[in-house]
């Protein structure tokens, strides 16, 4: 049988000798064409950017073919907890603002204030979370952090008043969790002791009473509490086994960061490991959202017992929803919040308290002076959310450590339409940035927060003080974002960490660290969707007099 071929096709096959060969050919030359045809278009549009705005492309610093050897370097220095120095490194050599080609998809990089503010207030509508939904979608579902647009706004106005002055002003509902945290070390006497492990034990202990209404009391569960009663149901919130829900929540956000460098392929990191771990998170969640969805059907009196007549997020959004996955969702996206941030803070403040001795002895000093060596000492003040407010000195101390290690070092958006970014282009770095639609834009608060000419030749050291100086900053010092998605819960966590400071200080004079020196100075970093310190913050807290 004859079989017509269009002619192309004929002086391929007549070229190659072989008919298999012309569909590889073709798509070849179809991406070719394909590639070509977008690179005239990214000019003519460059062009029109260039005439109306000055935007002109930043440079690309990684010239390797699909930026891979970028790609693996970034993803080692993760597995190593080394991201951060790897950040570090890249603005040093490559300046404030910069750009990097990866599997085909622009990055610009940056830690101008000015490029920030607008990619989080005056250019807020160019930019949404892109891939960010699809890597997170299987461990945090559709909450606040994995929402953009209407979606978003909905969640943030039904989380709003959980954050209300009189909620976070609540330091008695703390104390309870504090006093597990002090009978755990002092039970441990002069011992050494992971600092950190407590710290997201008590957090977690106080986010889910503050978020769901009933704590999960896992400080009870550690063996220098063998004494504390709690119930049993909840003891997986500290099984130190795979199964354990501590265990699930840590080994998903670290998915979570790697998914989220892949970008489009994030699909490709769904090991059954994670799958799993996410089933052990997402059914701890769940008790909470069944035992608020059984209150409902009980009416409004039930309602009332089990909430003690306050304010109790979950049962306010159980009265908007009973779907039961929207109530794990939301839940699970605060709950990563209420944790990590100021276990985070708490543990970062005694890694640096440990080994600044100077700082230790001045902070609890005020302490003292202000509030006793006990709790409700007489003749002195009693602790209370417009006292804590009131120390400056612990007010610098804080400052200053979400200055070297904010919660979240890093994060970016995507351009939702073409658009600019006001400085880090041209030779001189003052001109504007033409970022095309479907272009990341990532930030970096962490490198931001130690850049000298912002913070004086010592931005790289922990000086309290230097909050004392009368200098002033906006957009330059963002340990909880900034623009319309700034932390809700900043207040919360300043005050949870900042009572939980008081208290450790008015019950203990001594804090040592039993931590080794790291070779380069630099402590190891996990860099998940929050930072802790990856070998833990081992000290000796104890009172001697």
């Amino acid at each position: 049988m004859a079989v017509l071929v269009p002619p192309p096709a004929a002086i391929l096959v007549a070229a190659t000798g072989s008919p298999k060969l012309i569909i590889p050919i073709l798509v070849i030359f179809g991406l070719l064409s394909y590639t070509i045809v977008q690179k005239i278009n990214d000019k003519f549009v460059e062009h029109q950017f260039a005439s109306k705005y000055g935007a002109v492309r930043v440079a690309r610093k990684n010239k390797d073919l699909f930026g891979i050897r970028r790609f693996l370097n970034l993803t080692r220095s993760f597995r190593q907890h080394k991201v951060m120095e790897f950040m570090v490194a890249d603005f040093q050599r490559y300046g404030s603002t910069f750009g990097t080609t990866v599997f085909g998809q622009r990055n610009h990089w940056t830690v101008e204030p000015e490029n920030i503010k607008a990619i989080l207030a005056t250019k807020f509508n160019d930019y949404g979370l892109g891939t960010r939904y699809d890597a997170f979608l299987p461990f945090l579902g559709e909450g606040i952090f994995t929402l953009d647009n209407q979606g978003w706004a909905h969640s943030r106005a039904m989380l709003r008043p959980q954050f209300s002055r009189r909620q976070v002003s609540d330091v008695a509902m703390m104390e309870p969790h504090v006093r597990n945290l002090i009978s755990c070390l002092a039970r441990n006497g002069t011992a050494s002791v992971d600092i950190q492990e407590l710290f997201y034990r008590m957090t977690v202990d106080s986010a889910t009473e503050f978020l769901f209404g009933e704590s999960v009391q896992s400080l009870c569960l550690t063996p220098a509490s063998r004494d504390c009663k709690t119930e049993n149901i909840l003891a997986v919130v500290s099984d130190a086994s795979k199964q354990g829900f501590t265990y699930a929540f840590n080994y998903c956000q670290e998915v979570l960061a790697v998914r989220a460098i892949l970008r489009s392929f994030c699909w490709l990191l769904n090991p059954r490991e994670f799958r799993n771990t996410t089933a052990v998170a997402h059914r701890f969640v769940d008790y909470y959202v069944h035992k608020a969805l059984d209150a409902y059907r009980h009416g409004a009196a039930k309602m009332e017992e089990v909430t003690s007549g306050r304010y109790v997020f979950l049962y306010s959004l159980v009265e908007e929803t009973q779907d039961p996955k929207v109530l794990r969702d939301q839940s699970l996206n605060i709950l990563l919040a209420g944790r990590d941030t100021t276990a985070g803070l708490l543990s970062w403040t005694f890694y640096l308290l440990a080994s600044h001795q100077n700082v230790f002895e001045k902070l609890r000093r005020e302490i003292i002076d202000t509030f006793g060596d006990k709790l409700n000492s007489p003749g002195k003040q009693h602790i209370n959310f417009e006292a804590l407010k009131n120390l400056s000195y612990l007010r610098y101390v804080l400052n200053e450590v979400l200055r070297l290690y904010p919660s979240v070092p890093l994060n970016y958006r995507c351009a939702l339409k073409d658009t600019v970014l006001p400085v880090g282009g041209g030779a001189d770095g003052n001109s504007p940035v033409f970022v095309r639609k479907g272009d990341t834009v990532a930030y970096s608060v962490y490198v931001m927060h130690r850049r000298k000419d912002f913070f004086g030749d010592d931005a790289d050291e922990f000086r309290p003080e230097r909050w004392a100086e009368g200098k002033t900053w906006t957009w330059e010092y963002l340990p909880f974002n900034g623009g319309q998605r700034i932390c809700l819960g900043q207040q919360y966590a300043l005050t949870e960490a900042g009572y939980t400071i008081v208290r450790l200080l008015q019950e203990f004079d001594t804090l040592e660290s039993t931590e080794p020196l790291e070779s380069d100075g630099f402590p190891l970093k996990r860099a998940m969707l929050t930072m802790s310190k990856a070998t833990g913050v081992h000290i000796r807290l104890y009172k001697t007099k």
